[in-house]
């Protein structure tokens, strides 16, 4: 482990070596790069201030105003102004409704601080000049060129609270490695420095700052764990930042070897076809670590860490059952699971539940109906009716595949879908077009062509389920 990557505490002293050291230990960035600097006004972003100045970077401030303080907000705004002017450097400030869009968003105030905080800073990086208030230039300054990274203030301590918080909500390895020194062009210089070391060196060197008292209520959670729960646990473990920190240094480099792992484990288990995701149920079944390989694949498509069990009974279960987040379905088809978008017409499964009255997909509309016995029997090939006594939903409808079969109206042996097709003298491209039915691994419709002949309807039937095909 390099020395910049320890945690610091206690003296000031040594603060300013120890952040070039820290930043060139990382490779966060070269000392000609164009940065912006997030300041609140706080302690932690004067002295990000104060040590980037010192070192003779080349940056710019940005500020965000949320007037959730009232005459508080508007005084840290005053206050940062004030700072781009003592060091003459550009400032760039947005004012947000932040209330309003937590409201019209249905999301906590501040979840809604952190969204428009980075949403503008995004801005910025790419396109100062669209969206900037642009006091001050200087020469040498970083202009009004697009800027090479964000710095924020975050330090060894906010890691801290960050990993533990993590660590009770149960988010797995990724969250133990806490808050990374660098996430693609978001850089964050001062993780190595406890708090007690910044606020050491702004007392040292007579740096004024804001204090918000938003910091003193423990109504927020990242300021109970700051008061409470991490006070408590140095009373037994007076090394806990140190310990905290150091893992979460080896947990950066567990993650590597991580995810390398879940990278082998998809690539020999995972198989993309257009919107699709095919997943063996037997290979699946034998691999090592079950759970944790199913939440890896499976998170990107919406599933939480709670529906694992469930997609472990799926694996189980009989054909046609499923389980959905709020985009997707995992539908458990024969010997495979199908991962697929809810409602995508470009999809190439889709499920036909009781309640659905039509499904959309690509090659039109699908109307169901349930409906009492016909006195006469439709001719028209798009529109058909089936025995609703031998059907069981959910229902498939998919493209047809290899070994497909079913028994053609009319005829008491089964065909292979592909030799009907010869029959039929049906063209390649209509071959590739055809969708089927399905209903409990049984086709019961070759969607357009002919039904299924142990579906059809007889003296004996009471209700049929009409499909039409628009």
């Amino acid at each position: 482990m390099n020395n910049g990557s320890q945690y610091m505490a206690g003296t000031s002293m040594d603060l300013l070596k120890s952040f070039q050291n820290y930043i060139k230990a990382e490779n966060l960035f070269l000392p000609k790069e164009r940065l912006l600097l997030a300041v609140s006004g706080g302690v932690d972003s004067v002295v990000l201030c104060e040590l980037c100045y010192r070192a003779g970077y080349h940056f710019a401030i940005a500020h965000c105003n949320f007037a959730l303080r009232g005459e508080e907000s508007n005084a840290d705004e005053a206050f940062v102004r004030e700072m781009s002017m003592h060091y003459k450097v550009p400032i760039f400030v947005k004012q947000f409704v932040t209330l309003q869009y937590a409201e019209m968003h249905k999301v906590s105030i501040q979840v809604a601080a952190r969204e428009l905080r980075y949403q503008w800073f995004y801005s910025l990086l790419s396109q100062p000049d669209n969206v900037v208030e642009n006091n001050l230039h200087t020469s040498g300054g970083p202009g009004q060129d697009a800027f090479n990274y964000l710095l924020t203030a975050h330090h060894a301590d906010d890691n801290i609270e960050t990993i533990l918080m993590n660590f009770f909500k149960g988010s797995g390895i990724n969250g133990l490695k806490g808050i990374l020194p660098k996430n693609k062009n978001i850089v964050r210089p001062l993780l190595f420095a406890g708090k007690d070391v910044i606020s050491n060196f702004a007392v040292e060197n007579n740096l004024a700052y804001r204090e918000d008292s938003s910091n003193l209520s423990d109504k927020y959670t990242r300021n109970y764990f700051r008061h409470q729960i991490i006070p408590g646990i140095e009373k037994v473990f007076p090394q806990v930042r140190e310990n905290i920190m150091n893992n979460a240094n080896r947990y950066r480099d567990i993650q590597v070897l991580y995810n390398n792992s879940i990278a082998v484990a998809k690539k020999k288990l995972v198989s993309y076809i257009k919107d699709e995701v095919h997943i063996p149920v037997l290979k699946l079944l034998k691999t090592e670590a079950l759970h944790t390989v199913v939440f890896e694949i499976i998170k990107e498509y919406g599933f939480t860490p709670q529906q694992v069990d469930e997609l472990i009974k799926l694996l189980h279960s009989d054909s046609g059952k499923y389980i959905q987040s709020q985009s997707h379905r995992i539908l458990h088809n024969r010997n495979w699971l199908i991962i697929f978008p809810i409602n995508n017409p470009q999809a190439d499964t889709y499920l036909i539940e009781e309640k659905d009255a039509a499904i959309h997909f690509a090659a039109g509309n699908l109307l169901v109906e349930k409906k009492m016995q016909p006195a006469k029997i439709d001719a028209n090939p798009l529109s058909v009716q089936l025995d609703a006594a031998h059907i069981s939903f959910p229902l498939l409808l998919r493209k047809w595949k290899t070994g497909d079969y079913f028994y053609p109206l009319g005829m008491q042996k089964k065909k292979k879908l592909s030799r009907f097709f010869v029959d039929e003298k049906m063209p390649l491209h209509q071959k590739q077009q055809t969708w089927v039915i399905e209903s409990n691994k049984k086709i019961i419709w070759i969607v357009g062509q002919r039904i299924d002949d142990r579906f059809k309807i007889r003296e004996s039937t009471k209700a049929c389920l009409k499909f039409t095909l628009q």
